[in-house]
């Protein structure tokens, strides 16, 4: 299958002027609009080596440490802003002057630059926190958001993140690729131009090991599919948000978070590149409903993580795990906000102050206008 859908897709590249590699995704077909691919005339200090990560044997956790992260660009004004276009006097990270999607390498790496091969022995071990680290701009606006963003333009996103996971998936020791948007400064976002993140890890993520787990268990002790079960006890209705031919969201049973939705596929597949052109076509605009749904709950922009939960690489359980999407906030009330203290934090041990048919109800009462970005019911 075309990884990204269609071979007229394929993004025009380049590089930085530090090596680190730019892609340009356009929402009719290749590359840029017009003028070819611009250089990058800035001059940039070398990158950073690659960060080193350490092996937690309580918790059974890699941890990485990556010092210089502490330098990394904070909440810029909009005149100083590293993801928009490029103008005369101010070059950017995009030398483009006009874009429609840009994914580069992240400038400030939790992960790399570098591969790595089979880890070490997990005991006290200590190794390179290699893999790959993007950043993917769904937009040239500074002021806009995902849930703005036209079909088009949203679609030709899921196509830059099928592509990059059906790449990054073939680069030697990634184990997972994971894909997300912090949004809101209360998630903890560093840039509020309207972005996303790609993490190619060197190891399956502790989340996805313990969901792999579960689907075994379940497995052994029910004889059927968890994923499949969820799915169809989600689309009862009572926590139904948004359905299509394709996709159902819905606010899982047990949601831990004041608002919690999951985008799951009718059929099962284990990541972005096996969906069909269809799938992805319906994808896009019931993401987009979900995200104008919660932007209508309040009066201001809410804050939230987005985030792409995709089968590992290479894993005897791979083939038993469903792609799926969670979108969570810890927004409970207009000006309320959940903190994971000392029961979430510590033990793990989550509390909620709503209910998820309560959550459901809500979202599925918000207005939402096809042309806008939602409103109050």
């Amino acid at each position: 299958m075309d990884p990204a859908g269609s071979g007229a897709f394929e993004p025009a590249r380049t590089h930085l002027a530090d090596g680190r590699e730019l892609l340009y995704f356009h929402d009719g077909g290749a590359g840029l609009r017009q003028g070819g691919v611009p250089p990058d005339t800035r001059s940039l200090p070398p990158r950073p080596d690659t960060p080193v990560m350490r092996f937690d044997p309580l918790l059974g956790d890699w941890i990485s440490y990556a010092g210089h992260r502490q330098n990394r660009t904070h909440l810029p004004p909009a005149a100083e802003c590293p993801l928009c276009p490029s103008v005369p006097g101010r070059a950017t990270e995009i030398p483009a002057q006009e874009y429609d999607v840009a994914v580069f390498e992240n400038r400030f790496p939790a992960f790399g630059p570098g591969t790595a091969g089979s880890l070490p022995d997990p005991a006290g071990a200590e190794a390179p926190a290699a893999g790959r680290c993007e950043v993917v701009a769904f937009s040239p606006d500074h002021q806009g958001s995902f849930a703005g963003l036209g079909l088009e333009r949203i679609r030709t996103v899921i196509r830059a993140w099928t592509h990059r996971t059906a790449e990054l998936s073939k680069v030697p020791g990634v184990a997972q690729v994971f894909i997300f948007e912090n949004r809101g400064a209360d998630i903890g976002v560093t840039l509020h131009h309207p972005h996303g993140q790609i993490y190619a890890y060197p190891y399956v993520t502790p989340t996805t090991q313990r969901q792999l787990e579960s689907l075994a268990g379940y497995h052994a002790a029910a004889g059927g599919d968890l994923f499949t079960d969820l799915l169809a006890r989600g689309q009862e209705g009572e926590r139904i948000v948004a359905h299509g031919q394709y996709w159902t969201a819905y606010v899982p049973y047990a949601a831990r978070m004041p608002i919690e939705v999951h985008v799951v596929p009718h059929r099962h597949v284990p990541d972005l590149p096996s969906l069909t052109e269809d799938e992805r076509t319906e994808l896009a605009a019931v993401y987009r409903d979900v995200l104008r749904r919660i932007d209508g709950l309040y009066p201001t922009p809410t804050p939230y993580i987005a985030a792409w939960y995709q089968a590992p690489v290479d894993h005897p359980g791979r083939e038993k795990y469903r792609l799926h999407l969670q979108v969570t906030s810890p927004r409970r009330a207009e000006n309320k906000l959940k903190y994971l203290a000392g029961s979430e934090a510590a033990m793990g041990a989550f509390i909620s102050d709503v209910t998820p048919e309560q959550t459901a109800a809500r979202l599925r009462a918000v207005l939402v206008d096809p042309a806008g970005t939602g409103g109050k019911p």
